[in-house]
């Protein structure tokens, strides 16, 4: 698809068929998500693809009984590392590497700020993975449609029962769940028209914020 047609199609889907979603599509897929900016691009995310019955009925329980986790071709847990410097070294020395930075005395400075990172109170490297993470996730749903996987995405999860039931380490922060699969021909995410958008006048300040109230009945205009 044209990149326009994959932000203006994609919708959020609840029905999907039993097909399959091969190996193949989902390495096209996370190929593409990879890519996806980060703070200091420092990629704090990972991905639990689940698409195993017995795996996806447990992660189903976890997701509050959401039948559309159970129906999925598969459904990925998003989880961000809440370590910033967990791959700073790394990422660091590719700057030197390719002329980013002038010297390693910046690329160890850099390092330095990233361990830095790793001190602050769980709560703000939580706040600090989940904004690179999310990111990613949005890359996720494009990714996916443009492959011609429907998604959704959810955060009504259990976190805590997700990390015991899939023995996920407690460095990570479960962000979000993201379904994939194959829409029904006669879904209604995809056959209904499209949920209200905000306007662009609205939406958009220039200079100064000032927001204002939109009555439910000009929203829907």
């Amino acid at each position: 698809m044209e990149f326009d047609e994959v932000i203006e199609t994609r919708r959020s889907v609840h029905q999907y068929t039993d097909e399959d979603i091969d190996d193949d599509t989902l390495e096209a897929i996370f190929e593409q998500v990879r890519y996806s900016p980060s703070s200091f691009n420092l990629q704090p995310w990972e991905f639990l693809v689940v698409r195993d019955e017995d795996n996806l009925a447990r992660l189903q329980e976890a997701a509050n009984g959401q039948e559309t986790v159970g129906e999925s071709g598969a459904t990925v847990v998003v989880l961000g590392n809440k370590d910033p410097a967990a791959h700073a070294d790394r990422i660091f020395g590719d700057w030197l590497d390719k002329g980013y930075i002038p010297n390693e005395e910046v690329r160890d400075n850099l390092i330095g700020v990233a361990e830095n990172m790793a001190e602050m109170p769980e709560d703000e490297r939580r706040v600090w993975t989940t904004r690179s993470t999310a990111l990613a996730a949005m890359s996720l749903m494009h990714a996916a449609w443009d492959n011609g996987v429907a998604s959704c995405p959810m955060e009504g999860f259990d976190a805590d029962a997700l990390v015991d039931a899939f023995d996920i380490d407690d460095g990570y922060e479960p962000v979000m769940l993201v379904t994939l699969g194959y829409a029904t021909e006669d879904a209604d995410d995809l056959e209904n028209g499209r949920k209200v958008r905000r306007s662009v006048d609205e939406i958009v300040h220039h200079e100064t914020f000032e927001p204002e109230t939109v009555d439910a009945a000009a929203a829907d205009d």
